[in-house]
């Protein structure tokens, strides 16, 4: 089972990756519309960010994120999930500050599961892979 199995959306949540909410908020800021986009951020009794961390955020963008954090934070449960630990995490918004920050709203009160392993979306393609390859051998 890979992290991204490990959502269980309810009927009562959104489910995003993070570079669908990023565009969507920075769309907002650009419009005037972000307090709104924030609060319909807000509603959902579970927020699931999917892939946190592969690139880091532009410091506007990693602002609009916090408050999306701070927003949700003591209102409703996020479900993020990363390929990187939270220690990992200061590069990914540009400012260590801020990412101590999100964390500190994020960790509050939180399950943190680490999953380690191979990928889930791997599994069996590798067993596929180095079978192939030793079939190959034994020619």
């Amino acid at each position: 089972m890979g992290k991204t199995h490990c959502e269980t959306p309810s009927c009562d949540s959104l489910q995003r990756d993070r570079e669908w909410i990023v565009r969507d908020l920075r769309r907002a800021d650009q419009l005037g519309t972000l307090r709104t986009k924030l609060s319909h951020y807000q509603r959902p009794a579970l927020l699931v960010v999917d892939e946190l961390g592969y690139l880091p955020l532009e410091t506007a963008d990693a602002n609009r994120f916090f408050q999306l954090v701070n927003r949700r934070y003591g209102h409703g449960s996020i479900i993020l999930t990363s390929n990187k630990s939270v220690t990992e995490w200061a590069p990914l918004f540009g400012d260590e500050a801020l990412a101590a920050a999100i964390l500190d709203r994020l960790l509050h009160e939180a399950e943190v599961l680490t999953i380690n392993g191979p990928s889930w979306r791997l599994k069996g393609r590798l067993d596929q892979l180095r079978g192939g390859e030793k079939q190959k051998d034994d020619e």
